[in-house]
C-alpha cells in the first residue's frame, strides 16, 4: 500500500473526528506560529548581516568609569589623539558626537537629530553613498566647508528622495552658534548607531567642536570611536593593545583619571554592539516562545495518544489481519503529517500578525526591526518543527502486540486505560503545567512591575502642564538677544487665555535624555567631602524664575529665582530636598556657597565661582517613574544661558493651547521651531511603552500557555473518566457516594497540577540562578509572583476538572457493569 494511499485514509479518518483536528491545527498554530514569527525577528534583528563593508572588522570602542556608575563616558580630542597613535592592530578610528541641529533650508525650519564626525568615520564605517558623495579627511579643519551627508530614511521620507537636493545650502543652529553647509550626498540604508541620525555633518558645522575647550579638554568626553581591525589582527590583540595603551593614559594624568573612578576601555564588534540591547530581551522571548511550543506539542500528544488508545480494538484487528508494526506506525505516521500540516498552514497565517506584533515590540529596543515583516524564507522552519512534531506524535502510541488475545483488546470497545498510556498522558500534562507555570510566572513579575509603574503618582498635576520644544536660534542674535525672545515667549505666552503659568529651561521631564542625564561635581560650605576625599555630585537643571510654580512644586524653604537673577548679579542655585539634608542635615541650607568643582566646567561655559543656596525645593525625579531621592541643583537661565525648552501650565485642555502658542511665537520670530507640544502625562505614559509591551507580549503568551494547559488537564481527565467508568461503577454499588467520585477526580486534576507547579517552581529557580551568572540584571523572582501563578494554574485546575468529575459522579452504576 503506497504513502500516498495511508494519507487519503487518515484525511478520511481525521474528517470523522472533525473536533479533534481543528483542536489539533490550532494548537499546533500557536505554537509554530509564534516561534516561526519570533524566528523571524530574532533573524533579522540579531543575525543578518550589516550593510557596513567587512564588518567583522568594524569595532566599537567603549570608555567607562563603574567607580562613577558611568557605563559609557565617550572620549574627549585628547584622549582619542593618544589612543589612536601608531596603533598596529587596528587601521584607523573613526569619530561621532551627537548633536540637534535645526535646521533651515529644507522646507519648516526644525530641530533634527544629527551627528558630527571627523574625515575617517565613513571610511572607518564602511559605507558607501546612493547619491553625491561622503565626508572624507578633506572636509576635515576649521577652514574646512560646511558640508552635510543625509541619511538614507531622511532623505527618502522628508525629502521625497528628490535628487536635487544635492548641493542645496542650509544653516545649521546648534546651542554654540550657528553654521552654512552644503549637502553632498546620501548616505545608504544603514543601520544608525550610536543615536538615529537624520543628517551628519562634518566637525566645522558646530561651533563648539572646534572651540579650544574641545580640542585640548581632556575631560571634555562627548565623542564615541569606531574603529577597523587590522588584516590578519584578531579582538583579542585589539583589546590587548588598547588595553596597554589605555593604561599609559592613565598612568600620565593621574589628576584626571583617579584610582577610585577606575576607568578602563572596552572594544566589542559593531554588530554584538548594535544587537547588545535586543539580544538578551529576544533569547528570553524565544525561550517562552519555545516553552509555548513544548505546551502545544505536549497538548498534541495527549490528544493523539487518547485517540490511539480508544483505537486500539481497530489497531488490534488490523494486527490480527496480517499487518506489521511497520504498517501501523506508518498509518499514524500520514495521520501525524495531516494533522500538523493543517497546523503548519494555520501557522502561517497567523503568523503575519504575530510578526507585526512583535516587530513593533523588538523596534523599542532595536532599530533594525522597524519596518519588520514575515521573512518567507524562514517557512522552513515552521516546515521542520511539522515534520519533527509529526514524527514524534507517530511514535508515542504504544502498538498492540501480536501475541495479545485479539478478545482482550476488544474488550469494552478497546478503550480502557493501560497503566502505561496513562502514565504517558500524566507526563504530557505536567509538562503543560510545568511549562505554563514558568510563563506565567514571568508575565507576573511583568505585570507586577507595570502595576507599580501605573500606580506611581507624580509629586505634581502632569495633565495640565504643556511641554514644548524651542531650539535655540544664534543666527545674527546675540547671547542677551538670545535671551530676550526666551522672556519674549514667557511674557506673551502668558498673556493668552486660559494660561496659568509659564517657564522655559534646558530639559523636558522624562523626555530629553541628553539633557537629564547631566551631573557635575561640586562642594558646600559646611559640608564634609564624600567618604572624606570625593566631592559630592548633583543632576544639573538650568530653569527660569517660575518653573516650579509651572509645575506645582512649593518652595520648601527660601525663595523661587527673580528677573533680577541675571548675568551680572550674585550667582545663586535652589537645591534639591535630599542634597539639603545629605550635605546639612539637622541645619540650615540657605545661604550657604556652593561651587561646580567639575573639571568639565571650563569646557561647558559654566563658571566656578561660588553661588548662594537661596531655595530648597521637594525632591523632583525627572528621569524615573519611580521616584527616587534626587540630588540636583537649580540654577537660573538668565545667568549662564542653557535654553530651548518651554513648558505651560493651563487651566483647561493644555491641547487646546498648542496652536495659539505657536502662533504667539511665530510672530516673535517666523523661523523659529515650535515642536512636540505635549503633556507631561503623555511623555510620562510613553516612558511606560516598553513595560507594557513587556507585560502585552509575555502575558499574551502566558495566556495561551495557560489556556492550552487547562485544556490539556480536561482532557486528560476526561480520558481518565472514560477509561475509570467500570471501577467507578463498582465503587458506587458497594456505597460510594457521587461526592466521594467527584472528590477523587479533582484531587487528581490537583495533583497533576501540583507536580506541575511544582517541577516550574523548581525550573524557574534554577533557570533564574543560571542566568543571573551572566546577565547581571537578572534577578530571582519574589514570593509573591510564585504564589500568584501556582493559584492561577490550580485553579483553572481544579475548573479543567469539574466537568469530568461531574461525569463521573452521574456514573449508573448498574449500566456501566452491564456494559462490561
Amino acid at each position: 500500500m503506497s504513502f500516498f494511499h495511508d494519507l487519503k485514509i487518515a484525511v478520511r479518518s481525521l474528517w470523522r473526528v472533525r473536533a479533534l483536528w481543528i483542536t489539533v491545527a490550532l494548537t499546533l498554530a500557536l505554537g509554530i506560529g509564534a516561534n516561526a514569527a519570533l524566528f523571524s525577528v530574532i533573524s533579522a534583528v540579531l543575525l543578518r548581516p550589516l550593510a557596513n563593508r567587512d564588518e567583522d572588522r568594524l569595532l566599537y570602542l567603549r570608555q567607562s568609569a563603574p567607580g562613577l556608575g558611568i557605563t559609557n563616558t565617550a572620549f574627549s580630542v585628547p584622549e582619542i589623539d593618544d589612543v589612536g597613535k601608531g596603533l598596529k592592530t587596528i587601521t584607523d578610528l573613526g569619530t561621532f558626537s551627537s548633536i540637534d541641529f535645526t535646521v533651515v533650508g529644507l522646507g519648516t525650519p526644525r530641530e533634527i537629530p544629527a551627528g558630527v564626525v571627523d574625515g575617517h568615520y565613513f571610511e572607518v564605517m564602511g559605507l558607501r553613498p546612493v547619491l553625491g558623495r561622503l565626508l572624507t579627511s578633506s572636509d576635515d579643519g576649521p577652514n574646512a566647508a560646511g558640508a552635510v551627508v543625509l541619511t538614507y530614511r531622511f532623505w527618502a521620507s522628508a525629502l521625497h528622495s528628490d535628487p536635487k537636493v544635492i548641493g542645496k545650502s542650509v544653516r545649521l543652529e546648534s546651542i554654540a552658534g550657528a553654521r552654512q553647509a552644503t549637502i553632498v550626498g546620501v548616505l545608504e540604508p544603514s543601520v544608525p548607531y550610536p543615536v538615529a541620525t537624520e543628517i551628519i555633518a562634518n566637525v566645522v558645522t558646530s561651533p563648539h567642536h572646534l572651540s579650544a575647550t574641545m580640542v585640548t579638554g581632556r575631560e571634555h568626553r562627548m565623542t564615541e570611536v569606531f574603529a577597523r581591525l587590522a588584516p590578519g589582527a584578531t579582538l583579542d590583540a585589539a583589546r590587548s593593545e588598547l588595553s596597554t595603551r589605555h593604561a599609559a593614559i592613565l598612568a600620565a594624568h593621574p589628576e584626571v583619571y583617579r584610582t577610585a573612578d577606575h576607568y578602563r576601555i572596552d572594544v566589542t564588534r559593531m554588530h554584538d554592539q548594535i544587537n547588545s540591547r535586543a539580544n538578551t530581551v529576544l533569547w528570553v522571548l524565544f525561550a517562552a516562545s519555545g516553552l509555548l511550543f513544548v505546551i502545544a506539542c505536549s497538548n498534541v500528544a495527549n490528544l493523539v495518544l487518547a485517540r490511539t488508545v480508544r483505537r486500539e480494538s481497530e489497531l488490534a484487528v488490523r494486527s490480527a489481519l496480517g499487518a506489521n508494526a511497520t504498517a501501523l506506525r506508518r498509518s499514524l505516521l500520514a495521520e501525524s503529517l495531516v494533522l500538523c500540516g493543517s497546523g503548519v498552514l494555520a501557522a502561517l497565517i497567523l503568523a503575519w500578525p504575530i510578526v507585526a506584533v512583535l516587530g513593533r515590540y523588538a523596534a523599542r529596543f532595536s532599530v533594525r526591526a522597524e519596518g519588520l515583516k514575515l521573512d518567507f524564507s524562514l517557512i522552513w522552519f515552521g516546515v521542520a518543527l511539522a515534520l519533527a512534531a509529526a514524527v514524534f506524535l507517530a511514535l508515542i502510541p504504544r502498538l498492540p502486540s501480536g501475541s495479545a488475545p485479539l478478545s482482550a483488546a476488544l474488550t469494552s470497545g478497546g478503550t480502557r486505560m493501560t497503566g502505561s498510556s496513562n502514565r504517558r498522558l500524566r507526563i504530557f500534562a505536567i509538562m503543560q503545567i510545568t511549562a505554563s507555570f514558568l510563563l506565567l510566572t514571568g508575565a507576573t513579575v511583568l505585570m507586577r512591575t507595570l502595576y507599580i509603574l501605573e500606580k506611581t503618582q507624580s509629586p505634581f498635576d502632569t495633565a495640565r502642564v504643556l511641554a514644548v520644544n524651542l531650539p535655540v536660534m544664534s543666527y545674527g542674535r546675540t547671547p542677551e538677544q538670545v535671551q530676550d525672545f526666551y522672556h519674549e515667549v514667557q511674557r506673551k505666552v502668558s498673556a493668552l487665555p486660559g494660561v496659568v503659568h509659564v517657564s522655559t529651561g534646558f530639559s523636558v521631564p522624562w523626555r530629553d535624555d541628553q539633557g537629564l542625564d547631566i551631573s557635575f561635581a561640586f562642594a558646600a560650605q559646611g559640608a564634609m567631602r564624600k567618604n572624606a576625599l570625593d566631592d559630592w555630585r548633583a543632576k544639573f537643571r538650568s530653569i527660569s524664575p517660575g518653573y516650579f510654580a509651572t509645575l506645582g512644586l512649593p518652595l520648601l524653604e527660601g525663595r523661587d529665582f527673580r528677573d533680577t537673577d541675571k548675568n551680572g548679579s550674585e550667582r545663586v542655585v535652589i537645591v534639591s530636598q535630599s542634597l539639603a539634608q545629605t550635605l546639612f542635615p539637622g541645619q540650615n541650607a540657605l545661604n550657604r556657597d556652593l561651587r561646580w568643582t567639575d573639571g568639565v566646567m571650563k569646557f561647558v561655559g559654566i563658571s566656578l565661582e561660588p553661588r548662594r543656596i537661596i531655595g530648597v525645593v521637594p525632591d523632583l525625579d525627572d528621569e524615573n517613574i519611580i521616584a527616587s531621592p534626587a540630588m540636583t541643583v537649580y540654577q537660573p537661565t538668565d545667568q549662564e544661558g542653557w535654553q530651548g525648552r518651554l513648558l505651560v501650565r493651563s487651566e483647561q485642555d493644555p491641547y487646546t493651547l498648542a496652536p495659539a502658542i505657536a502662533r504667539t511665537i511665530h510672530e516673535i520670530s517666523a523661523e523659529q521651531p515650535v515642536e512636540r507640544a505635549s503633556t507631561l502625562k503623555d511623555i510620562r505614559a510613553e516612558v511606560l511603552t516598553s513595560d507594557r509591551l513587556n507585560a502585552v507580549v509575555f502575558g499574551g503568551f502566558a495566556a495561551v500557555a495557560l489556556l492550552i494547559s487547562v485544556v490539556g488537564v480536561a482532557g486528560v481527565l476526561a480520558f481518565s473518566v472514560s477509561g475509570r467508568t467500570r471501577e467507578f461503577g463498582i465503587r458506587m454499588a458497594l456505597g460510594a457516594q457521587p461526592r466521594n467520585i467527584l472528590t477523587d477526580v479533582l484531587l487528581q486534576g490537583l495533583t497533576i497540577a501540583g507536580i506541575g507547579v511544582g517541577a516550574g517552581a523548581v525550573s524557574g529557580i534554577v533557570f533564574a540562578w543560571g542566568v543571573s551568572r551572566y546577565v547581571t540584571e537578572a534577578h530571582l523572582p519574589g514570593a509573591l509572583a510564585f504564589v500568584a501563578s501556582a493559584f492561577v494554574i490550580l485553579t483553572a485546575a481544579v475548573i479543567a476538572s469539574v466537568v469530568p468529575a461531574a461525569r463521573a459522579a452521574r456514573v449508573n452504576a448498574v449500566e456501566s457493569l452491564r456494559s462490561e
